[in-house]
């Protein structure tokens, strides 16, 4: 098999589930979060958690290199217009999803405490609660839009 056709296929691979992973995690999570079932929220927090880690995670890593492996490989230069947008956006996309990620553990960890109490959840599950929510509306656009550059290269410069 042709090492450039290998790269592509990971690459869109690695694409595919950043994008995937990020839709499934936050339906997963809202639809968790709307029974406000403490129990019920920590066991789908858990598993969101366990996903995030070996989905998302080594996607994120992927990327990157397979990214830089076919830049290389294909004889673009690192400084076209697409892949410096690309490349801004995903550092946004991680600005966002770091924290998303240390959320996600406090939630779960809110949750299993309220379910453990037999307690409603707590304030601070809420609040954390939007800020997760917020968090994951520019990430997932930002992964989209990385997509679209990814399979449209425009020709523009940024400089």
């Amino acid at each position: 098999m042709d090492v450039l056709i290998l790269l592509r296929w990971l690459h869109v691979i690695g694409a595919c589930v950043l994008l995937g992973t990020g839709a499934g995690i936050a339906f997963f999570m809202l639809m968790a979060h709307r029974t406000k079932d403490a129990r019920f929220i920590a066991h789908t927090a858990s598993i969101v958690v366990i996903a995030d880690w070996i989905f998302t995670a080594s996607a994120v890593v992927a990327q990157p290199i397979t990214g830089a492996l076919l830049a290389q490989g294909l004889g673009w230069s690192f400084s076209e217009g697409w892949i410096v947008l690309s490349l801004a956006l995903y550092v946004i996309t991680g600005a966002f999803w770091l924290p998303v990620v240390w959320i996600q553990h406090r939630l779960r960890d809110l949750a299993r405490t309220a379910a453990a109490d037999n307690a409603p959840l707590p304030e601070a599950y809420h609040k954390l609660y939007r800020i997760w929510f917020l968090c994951g509306f520019p990430a997932f656009f930002a992964v989209a839009a990385i997509i679209w550059l990814m399979l449209a290269r425009p020709i523009f410069s940024l400089w």
